[in-house]
């Protein structure tokens, strides 16, 4: 039988100050906003994006609170609808956890098309500065969710770098009572070696995503491509990583997939009408 690794003994707390704790998870969205703050400033002066620094201050704060609200907003609604149907207080409980990268996507773009709209910008010209800028996040952010042991993998017993998740016990007595054969496992182990789909996520989602778009960014580009580009690209790593990702509890799977994939599939093909458009305007950036 394999011999799995064992998730790191790590609190979810970084440090406490009396009653005020930090948590990783914070300091990671902390981490994000600081690294956004300069690769905009950056990213600015190299193209001509024609924005100040008073804008890309606006632009990053009002986009910060359309991914906190529509994370929050996207998660009850595509993940928990039947728990906020019976609490309507859930949605503000946001202390008992749950975000979701698509809605925050959506309270993005919402708050790029109220700002565009205000201050007479084109949409995707803001939208293609702001692009860049979310892989980063995504990265730091699914580290915080392995230092909290949360959204593992599906199980996986075939491979040497599945991890043993302690907080997914109650999930793997539910699978082994349903597959006998994985008893033995799990009794040896205590819980089910699962796949660290957080870590794929952060490779794919961020690191390769974020190359990819610093790269395409270098080169002059239509209007409208480098969103475009994010929008499938993203959506195409995340259907893939769902098939290792433990699908929600509470929804499961419909017809063999996921909400996940079922959400990213309009940003496939979204992107690449974007793509195909922004290419036949022909609105070069510098």
């Amino acid at each position: 039988m394999n011999d799995y690794l064992k998730f790191p003994d790590i609190s979810p707390i970084m440090f406490s100050f009396g009653p005020i704790s930090l948590h990783w998870y914070g300091f990671m969205y902390l981490l994000s906003f600081l690294f956004a703050l300069w690769f905009a400033n950056h990213n600015a002066l190299k193209a001509n994006y024609n924005l100040t620094k008073n804008e890309i201050e606006n632009i990053l704060y009002i986009g910060f609170i359309g991914v906190i609200i529509g994370g929050r907003i996207g998660y009850v609604l595509f993940y928990n609808l039947s728990t906020f149907l019976n609490d309507k207080l859930y949605l503000f409980k946001i202390w008992n956890g749950g975000m979701s990268f698509h809605g925050g996507l959506i309270g993005v773009i919402c708050a790029i098309l109220y700002y565009s709209s205000n201050k007479n910008k084109n949409f995707f010209m803001i939208s293609d500065f702001i692009a860049p800028l979310i892989p980063f996040g995504i990265c730091m952010g699914r580290i915080g969710n392995f230092i909290n042991g949360e959204l593992w993998g599906r199980v996986a017993l075939n491979i040497q770098w599945a991890f043993l998740f302690p907080n997914s016990r109650n999930q793997d007595i539910q699978l082994a009572l349903q597959d006998y054969s994985l008893i033995p496992i799990l009794n040896k182990y205590n819980v089910l070696p699962r796949h660290p789909s957080q870590l794929y996520e952060m490779f794919l989602e961020g690191i390769i995503l974020l190359f990819i778009l610093f790269f395409f960014i270098r080169k002059p580009r239509p209007t409208g491509s480098t969103s475009g580009l994010f929008l499938f690209s993203y959506g195409f790593f995340r259907f893939i990583v769902e098939f290792f990702r433990e699908p929600d509890i509470q929804l499961g799977l419909f017809n063999g997939i996921s909400m996940g994939q079922i959400l990213s599939i309009p940003m496939i093909v979204i992107g690449i009408a974007i793509i195909i458009w922004s290419y036949k305007q022909n609105h070069i950036y510098k």
